[in-house]
């Protein structure tokens, strides 16, 4: 890249292979942090501000070798907010309430895990190849929902006034069973309804299922592509 010191992209990729291991480091610290007190708590302080500052100073680092180009990107604000906390420590604000909170940016820094490997790259490039077909799912789910708010409405709202009265509560019904959770606080009674609600299942067993089957054929294909395999074929993925 023009305007860049030789070897920037290896140094950043040692900083990335560096920083991964710390990342999921101080996502830990934040979630056990409520948990312990004491001495633990202390040394768990410790942990936390060390990591902080090696996050700040990894961004300066970073901001070093990228200049503005890095400063604005999307990687380069997420290097920022995770060592904002480090930040405020090295300025005496420990007793400050808001610090508990700036304390959760730290978790951005496990956006930056997407930096790693081509795994991420494959992934992206399968989900944009599928787009269309995510479009076209989630047109058939949302008038799927709108069906069954208005179906479970006319066959249960006499029967069940108190949990199918609104257009609302009905579509409240219609979420849980085509997502399949089925909390099981509010069904259908009457004979039209459970047979109303049994298509709509079987339905929503199909449009549940059908995004995982298409971003696994999608990474299979850009799998295959990658490795020039003769069963992809990269102009087929490329117009999905």
């Amino acid at each position: 890249m023009p305007g860049r010191p030789p070897g920037v992209l290896q140094i950043q990729r040692r900083l990335d292979l560096a920083a991964a291991p710390l990342i999921v480091l101080s996502a830990g610290s934040v979630a056990v942090g409520g948990d312990l007190a004491g001495s633990n708590a202390a040394w768990l302080d410790r942990i936390e501000t060390a990591l902080s500052v090696l996050f700040t100073g990894e961004y300066c680092y970073r901001l070093y070798l990228g200049r503005r180009r890095y400063a604005f990107s999307f990687f380069g604000v997420v290097d920022l907010l995770a060592g904002v906390p480090g930040l405020i420590i090295l300025a005496g604000g420990q007793e400050l309430l808001a610090l508990r909170v700036l304390r959760l940016f730290r978790l951005l820094a496990l956006l930056k895990l997407g930096r790693y490997g081509r795994a991420a790259a494959r992934l992206g490039a399968a989900l944009r190849s599928v787009r269309e077909e995510f479009a076209l799912l989630g047109a058939t789910a949302g008038t799927v929902l709108c069906l069954a708010a208005v179906g479970i409405r006319h066959f249960e709202q006499d029967v069940q006034p108190e949990y199918f009265a609104t257009f609302g509560d009905c579509l409240w019904w219609a979420v849980v069973s085509l997502t399949t959770v089925g909390y099981g606080d509010v069904y259908p009674v009457t004979t039209g309804g459970k047979a109303f609600a049994s298509v709509i299942l079987l339905l929503s067993l199909g449009i549940v299922a059908a995004p995982a089957g298409l971003i696994a054929a999608a990474l299979s294909a850009q799998r295959e592509s990658a490795r020039g395999g003769s069963g992809a074929n990269p102009e087929r993925v490329a117009d999905a």
